[in-house]
Order: C-alpha cells, then sequence, then structure tokens
C-alpha cells in the first residue's frame, strides 16, 4: 500500500492516508547535555573537550560556545511542561560526565547528581520514561589530558562512571544507550580533527574505536552486574553510500566506507567481530577483548539522517546536494533527504544483524524556520522530512522489522556542535537571546502523531 504514493523526498500527490503504529509503540524526543545544558562551568562541573575546543578562537562559528546553550539547567521544568504537553511517552538526554566527576574519576561531585535527580524526578512526575545516554561526546578534559579515548585506562574509569549513574538512577531509569554515534567520536575526533578533542591521527583513531567498543561492553557488564532490571543498548549512526555510477571501482569504494563508517562500529559489539579493513590497519585484537566487546544488546539505537554518493575518482564521500541533484530536496546542512534510507537502514538490522530490537535514537532535519507576522513559526519542510521519515519506520514495521521507537531530534534548537546556534532542529525555537521557547508548527504536528498514534497523509 504504501509504495504506491512514497516517493522518497517528494511531495505527496497520492490521496489521503492515515499509518497506524502499534499500540505500544514509543514516541519520543532527544537531546544531549553540552548542547542544551549551559551551567559549563556551575556548582562544580569539571570542564569536557568540549568546553576547551569552544574556548579555542576559531574553532567554532562566530566563536559561540554552549557555556549557556538553552540554559537547560536551570530551566529543566519549564522543558519538561513543554515534554509533557507534546504527549512525549520517553525522553532521551544524556548525562555529562564532567558534571559528576569533575575529573573523570575520583569523588562524585554531588550538585551534579543532584540536578539529575531533579531532572529524572520531574520526568517521572510527568509520567514521561527517562532514556539516559551515558556518553554524548563531552569527555572530562582531564581524561583528554592524559590520551583520552586513546589511552585504556578510560575502559575502567568508564565502567565505574557507568555503575555510579546506575546506582544513582536505576530505581527510576531502566533504559541505557551507552555511547552515542562511536563512528562520530573517533572519525570526526580522532581523525578528521574536526571535533573534540581536534585529533589527526591514524594510529589514536584505531586506537579510541577499540576503547570505545571496550569501555560500551565494560559499562554493560557493570550495568548489569547494579541493576539486574536494566534494558542497554548504543546509539549508531548509519549512512546509506550509494555508487554515483555502479562500476566495480565505485562499488569497492562503497564498501570501504561503509566498513569504515558503519560496519567497524556494528560488527564488533553485534557479531564479536571486527571487519576485513580492520587487517590493513595492523591491528589484532585479543580474543579477551573481543568477548568484553561482544556484550549481548537488548536493544539497537539508529540516527539516521541522510545519504552519501560516492565516486572512486574522487576518493571521499560526495554529499548528495553537492552539486549532484536538486537543492531543494536537502536541509539547512546541505544534506540529501533520502527517507528510504531509513527503510535500507533498517532492512539492513534485520538481514545482516538477526532482527534486533530497535530504537530510532534520532532522526530529524535543520532547516531555514520563517517566522510569520502572527508569531507562528511555520516549518513545514520540517514537517515533511518527518512525515516521510517516520512513513519509512512504518513500512519497516510492516514487513516484520521489529522497530518499537522513535525519538525525535530534537526537542529545541540547540547548540549545534561547529555550527553553533546557525542550524536548527528542534520543535521548539529557542531565542539565544532571551532564552525564550516557542513551540514550531512541527510542534503541534508532532503532538497530533502522538496522541493519534499515527501519521496522516498529505
Amino acid at each position: 500500500m504504501l509504495d504506491n504514493f512514497y516517493n522518497f523526498g517528494e511531495q505527496i500527490v497520492d490521496k489521503s492516508i492515515k499509518l497506524n503504529f502499534p499500540d505500544n509503540f514509543k514516541w519520543g524526543s532527544a537531546t544531549s547535555a553540552y548542547q542544551i545544558e549551559g551551567a559549563w562551568n556551575e556548582d562544580g562541573k569539571g570542564e569536557s573537550i568540549w568546553d576547551r575546543l569552544c574556548h579555542t578562537y576559531g574553532k567554532i562559528e562566530n566563536n559561540d560556545s554552549g557555556d549557556i546553550a538553552c540554559d537547560h539547567y536551570h530551566r529543566f521544568n519549564e522543558d519538561i511542561k513543554f515534554m509533557k504537553e507534546l504527549g512525549l511517552k520517553a525522553y532521551r538526554f544524556s548525562i555529562s560526565w564532567p558534571r559528576i566527576f569533575p575529573k573523570g574519576f575520583g569523588e562524585i561531585n554531588k550538585k551534579g547528581m543532584e540536578f539529575y535527580n531533579q531532572l529524572i524526578d520531574a520526568l517521572v512526575t510527568a509520567d514521561i520514561e527517562p532514556w539516559i545516554t551515558l556518553y554524548h561526546w563531552d569527555l572530562p578534559q582531564s581524561l583528554q589530558d592524559i590520551g583520552g579515548w586513546n589511552n585504556s585506562t578510560i575502559v575502567q574509569h568508564f565502567g565505574d562512571y557507568a555503575e555510579a549513574i546506575s546506582h544513582e538512577f536505576g530505581d527510576r531509569v531502566k533504559n541505557y544507550f551507552i555511547l552515542n554515534e562511536p563512528h562520530i567520536i573517533a572519525w570526526l575526533g580522532h581523525y578528521r580533527g574536526s571535533h573534540a578533542p581536534g585529533i589527526q591521527n591514524a594510529s589514536i583513531f584505531i586506537n579510541s574505536v577499540h576503547n570505545l567498543h571496550l569501555a560500551q561492553g565494560k559499562a554493560t557488564q557493570v550495568i548489569r552486574d547494579t541493576q539486574n532490571d536494566a534494558k542497554i543498548g548504543s546509539a549508531f549512526d548509519h549512512t546509506i553510500f550509494t555508487p554515483i555510477i555502479d562500476t566495480k571501482e565505485n562499488l569497492e569504494e562503497v564498501d570501504r566506507v561503509d566498513q569504515l563508517a558503519n560496519r567497524l562500529y556494528l560488527d564488533p559489539i553485534l557479531k564479536g567481530e571486527y571487519p576485513s579493513i580492520i587487517k590493513q590497519m595492523n591491528f589484532q585484537p585479543s580474543q579477551d577483548d573481543m568477548q568484553l566487546i561482544n556484550q549481548p544488546q537488548d536493544f539497537l539505537g539508529i540516527n539516521y539522517y541522510s545519504r552519501h554518493v560516492i565516486s572512486s575518482k574522487l576518493k571521499k564521500n560526495v554529499f548528495d546536494c553537492d552539486k549532484i541533484i536538486d537543492q531543494s530536496f536537502c536541509t539547512a546542512f546541505n544534506w540529501k533527504i533520502y527517507p528510504n534510507g531509513m527503510y535500507e537502514t533498517l532492512a539492513r538490522m534485520k538481514k545482516e544483524y538477526n532482527n534486533p530490537e530497535i530504537y530510532i535514537s534520532e532522526n530529524g532535519a535543520a532547516f531555514d524556520d520563517i517566522v510569520q507576522k502572527q508569531g507562528i513559526i511555520q516549518d513545514d519542510d520540517r514537517i515533511i522530512y518527518l512525515r516521510d521519515h517516520i512513513a519509512a519506520v512504518y513500512k519497516s514495521i510492516q514487513e516484520g522489522i521489529n522497530v518499537n521507537g522513535y525519538f525525535l531530534w530534537s526537542l529545541m534548537d540547540n547548540f549545534e556542535w561547529q555550527s553553533a546556534y546557525s542550524k536548527k532542529f528542534g520543535l521548539i525555537n529557542v531565542d539565544f537571546n532571551s532564552l525564550k521557547r516557542t513551540p514550531k508548527k512541527s510542534y503541534d504536528w508532532y503532538k497530533d502523531v502522538i496522541a493519534n498514534n499515527s501519521i496522516q497523509y498529505p
């Protein structure tokens, strides 16, 4: 039925249709600590690698930082009221590691724990299920000073951090994402150098990949030892790679970048082995390491946004919108709008990874929102993007793929890493001068989706 009108990013032209989701489908939204909390040095919080990068001149657009961001640290009750009005069933947020352990280990910062206790209590009172992400990129700078993810001692420190979080919040929190996008942490942070900590080194890159996997395994073990009712997974960014033309060389290049961007992170955790490309890196993990990495996962988080077109001649990823196809189907980040990639990704999880329980842990789009005279923030492009990607999730469920929830990125406009405040993903507009929150048109649209447990075409 869906194939009759599902045109992957184009306007829907068929007659009205309603797609109903399973009764227990979990509708949520997601944020991360550094992007919204602010209060970067308040109440005993330690410096993070993103604090350090943002305070380095020339690294961030307009030399902005997340020092204040959305000021969620002081305004979380107001934000939870918006979540409650939206009808969220679940809220995925990250813990700031340096807010709990200012140096990454040692003595717990009680005021940091107090903040998250208040946040979690307020969510539970609002009947919104808290889903914790342990690590969304803000490593304590003190750990980076001794090597960060390149130093194997981080595995035990991360395990101790995970144990502290589970012990403190486990009476109310039952679901944990251990890592958010280990590919981005390793590739952009330790090879490309565009993300914190800003390293460009192939050897450090692969060591960081391996230590991230070990930390995932260690945290999974200690949370299960601490909390027998916990459900545990991680959130993986998954990119669809397509050859610009189906030649042997292009297909080989697609396989190479797919291994580097997708399988290097999924295969060790879900299959207990690294992909073949690891052999080219002169890296030989031990059997004990692989056993620690290959911990059983309760669910798999998938972050999906776009796809890349690949050319072996360019020897790099080519964004679809980069002088290749119609700019009208791109986001503000110049990312190609390709909803079928959501379906292709989920179908791959069923075929290659034994159909795990899946939650869409991030999906959304940055657009240049339009503020109308009546004060209404019109973001129809975002609504169409979300509708078509959620329809791809629906199609996946109809085909027996085990998708049980969807966390929209993001609840509110926030600090968008190097792009600072210029790129807006939120359902809620944030005026970063006054910090006033204003729901967008997409907020009301998603509210109806949640209330009706369905999406409506057109």
